[in-house]
C-alpha cells in the first residue's frame, strides 16, 4: 500500500504552530518523503472471521476503552511525546482509526524537563451526558487531572487539576454521580518497596472538584502477606449486583498481571477472586516460540450485544526479554465463570490470532495498525499527519510542511531535557522494519547535522545522517547507549550535492544503515547492535520512534 498521509485526519493546533515559523536561521533540512515497511517476526495470518494480535502494533501502551452506542473509543499513554494521548475509533474492536490526540496544544501541558518516560501515564476515557472525559496523570508535572470534549476527535479542554497524588485514575459512573478510583500511597507506612493502594473518592463533575471522603479499597494488592507490588491501573464496573474492581499487579515487566476483586458495595469490602490473576504470562516458558509477554493493564468492555472483551498491553520480544518497539495493545474475549471474569486461563498463551467479535464487519483502515503493512508519507499537505510525534512540548516552531516536503530548522540537541529537539517521528511498529527518507541538506559548519533518528529515550538513541566534520561533508552514524554523549559508529565522505536517501533496516536487535546518492547505494554500517533501543537496556515505558532530526550547534 502506498498512500500519502500528509492530509490525513484532523488539522492539529500543533501543526498550525509549526507553520507560523518566520525565524531567520541557517538553511533548513528538507525531507521529501518518509517510507515505512514492517513485518512481524511471527508472520501469522488471519483467516476469514479472525483478527491478529496486537490490534495496535508498536508503542501504544496502557489502552483504555469506552463504548458510546455502536462506537468504541480507545486512548493510549504517550508519556513526554507531543502531541499526546492518541485517540482511536472503531466499530468492531479490531479495525482502529486514529481520530485525534487529546493533548495537542502547548497550553494544555508543559513537558519541559520531563524525560521521555515521564509526563502522561495510563489514561482512562469515559462518556457521560454527551461529554467525553479523560482522567490522567502527568508525572512530575502537577499529577492528576481531568480533560473533557464533546467530540472525541477534539478539541479537548485544558486540564482540571485534582488534589491527590498517585497515578492511573479512572472514572466510575453510577447514575449521575462520578467516582475516581486510582493508585495512591497506603494509609500506613509502606511495608516494602512497591507497596501501594487503590482509593476511591466522589468527583463532582459539574463543579470539577473532588468531594466527600476518600476510601482505601485495596491495600497492597490481592494478598498483602505475599508483598504484591505496584497495584495500579484500577477500573470499576457493575454487573449482576456486584461491583468488580480490576487492576494491574506486579509491575509492567515480566511479572505483570491483571487481578479482579468484587463487592456488594461500591466502597467495599472487596474480596479477591480465588484463581487470580485473570491474565498473566509470567508463569509461561520464556523459551516458547514467538512469545507474547508482560501482559496486564486491562480494561473490560461490554458490547451492544452483551459480549465482554478486554483490551490490555503486552509485548513481543525478539529474543529473551528484548523488544525495541515498546508495549502494544492487545484484545481478547472475556469469559465468565461462577460470577468472575476471566481474560485468559492460567497457563494459556496469548494467541496471535483470534476470532473476531460478534460485531458488524468493517473494512480495513487506509492506514493499518495491525499485521504487516507499509505506508509512505509524501508530506503533500500543509501540515503533519496526527501520527507524527516529537519530544516534549514545543514552545517555539521548528518545522514547516509545504510544497511536498518537511523542512526542519534546528532545535536543542537530543538529550537536552530543558529543550525540544527538532525531531518528529513515527512509531516503529514491527521488529522487522525498513524506514527511509529522501532529504536535501548542506551542512554549513562542523556539527551541523540532519537525518534520521531512532529514539528510545533521551539517553538511548541513534542518529544517521549528513553532517560536517573538519570542514568536510560526511554521512555519519552516532549512538548513545544509556549515556549522555554521542559515540561515532561509522562515517564516510559525501561529495554529492543532490538528494540523499537514508534507509534504516531493523531486524530484531540488529540494524543496518544504507544511503543512496545519484543512483548509487552503499551500506555505511550493517549488524549494529540495536539492543540499546530495547526497553530492557534503555529502561522506561516507551518504544522506538523514528523520523527526521536536525541540529546545528551554537556558534
Amino acid at each position: 500500500m502506498d498512500i500519502g498521509l500528509g492530509m490525513m485526519g484532523r488539522l492539529l493546533p500543533f501543526a498550525a504552530l509549526a507553520l507560523s515559523s518566520t525565524a531567520a536561521q541557517a538553511e533548513p533540512a528538507r525531507f521529501e518523503r518518509f517510507t515505512y515497511e514492517g513485518q512481524s517476526i511471527e508472520q501469522v495470518k488471519a483467516g476469514p472471521g479472525e483478527y491478529i494480535n496486537p490490534i495496535l502494533s508498536g508503542y501504544y501502551p496502557d489502552p483504555t476503552i469506552t463504548r458510546v452506542g455502536d462506537d468504541y473509543y480507545l486512548v493510549n499513554s504517550s508519556f513526554a511525546h507531543f502531541p499526546g494521548l492518541p485517540i482511536f475509533k472503531s466499530k468492531d474492536l479490531v479495525n482502529w482509526v486514529q481520530i485525534g490526540n487529546a493533548i495537542d496544544r502547548p497550553s494544555q501541558l508543559d513537558f519541559t524537563g520531563r524525560r521521555t518516560s515521564e509526563a502522561v501515564f495510563a489514561p482512562d476515557i469515559s462518556w457521560h451526558d454527551g461529554v467525553f472525559y479523560i482522567v490522567n496523570t502527568c508525572v512530575a508535572c502537577r499529577n492528576n487531572f481531568v480533560i473533557t470534549a464533546t467530540d472525541p476527535a477534539g478539541p479537548w479542554s485544558d486540564p482540571i487539576w485534582l488534589p491527590f497524588e498517585g497515578i492511573d485514575p479512572s472514572i466510575y459512573w453510577e447514575g449521575d454521580k462520578a467516582y475516581i478510583v486510582n493508585n495512591r500511597a497506603p494509609d500506613e507506612p509502606p511495608r516494602y518497596d512497591g507497596h501501594r493502594a487503590i482509593w476511591i473518592q466522589e468527583y463532582d463533575w459539574r463543579a470539577g472538584k473532588m468531594v466527600g471522603p476518600s476510601t482505601q479499597l485495596i491495600n497492597g494488592g490481592v494478598d498483602i502477606s505475599k508483598k504484591p507490588v505496584w497495584i495500579e491501573g484500577p477500573h470499576i464496573f457493575r454487573k449482576d449486583g456486584y461491583y468488580y474492581l480490576t487492576a494491574a499487579e506486579g509491575g509492567t515487566s515480566v511479572n505483570h498481571s491483571q487481578v479482579v476483586l468484587r463487592s456488594k458495595k461500591l466502597r467495599g469490602p472487596y474480596l479477591p477472586y480465588a484463581d487470580n490473576p485473570i491474565l498473566t504470562q509470567r508463569d509461561m516458558d520464556p523459551n516458547r516460540p514467538n512469545p507474547i509477554g508482560s501482559a496486564g493493564h486491562a480494561k473490560l468492555i461490554q458490547t451492544q450485544k452483551g459480549d465482554w472483551w478486554a483490551t490490555f498491553l503486552a509485548v513481543r520480544p525478539y529474543e529473551g526479554d528484548f523488544y525495541n518497539i515498546g508495549r502494544e495493545t492487545f484484545l481478547l474475549p472475556v469469559t465468565w465463570k461462577d460470577g468472575w471474569p476471566i481474560i485468559l486461563p492460567r497457563g494459556e498463551k496469548i494467541p496471535h490470532v483470534g476470532k473476531v467479535p460478534d460485531l458488524p464487519a468493517q473494512p480495513s483502515p487506509a492506514l493499518p495498525m495491525s499485521g504487516n503493512f507499509t505506508y509512505t508519507d509524501d508530506f503533500d499537505g500543509d501540515r503533519l499527519a496526527m501520527q507524527w510525534i516529537g519530544i516534549r512540548t514545543p514552545h517555539q516552531p521548528f518545522y514547516r510542511v509545504s510544497n511536498g516536503a518537511l523542512e526542519l530548522d534546528s532545535g536543542t540537541p537530543l538529550g537536552d531535557l530543558n529543550g525540544v529537539p527538532a525531531f518528529v517521528g513515527r512509531r516503529q511498529q514491527h521488529a522487522v522494519a525498513t524506514m527511509s527518507t529522501t532529504m536535501r541538506f548542506t551542512p554549513e559548519k562542523d556539527g551541523d547535522t540532519a537525518g534520521l533518528a531512532a529514539v528510545q529515550s533521551d539517553r538511548s538513541h541513534i542518529v544517521f545522517g549528513i553532517t560536517q566534520v573538519g570542514g568536510k561533508k560526511m554521512v555519519a552514524l552516532t549512538s548513545r547507549d544509556n549515556a549522555d554523549t554521542d559515540m561515532l559508529v561509522a562515517s564516510a565522505p559525501l561529495t554529492a550535492t543532490g538528494p540523499v536517501t537514508l534507509t534504516i533496516r531493523a531486524d530484531g536487535g540488529k540494524m543496518a544503515f544504507d544511503y543512496e546518492v545519484e543512483g548509487k547505494r552503499a551500506t555505511l554500517k550493517s549488524d549494529l547492535d540495536a539492543t540499546l533501543l530495547s526497553t530492557r537496556k534503555a529502561g522506561g515505558f516507551v518504544g522506538t520512534v523514528v523520523g527526521p532530526y536536525r541540529y546545528t550547534p551554537a556558534s
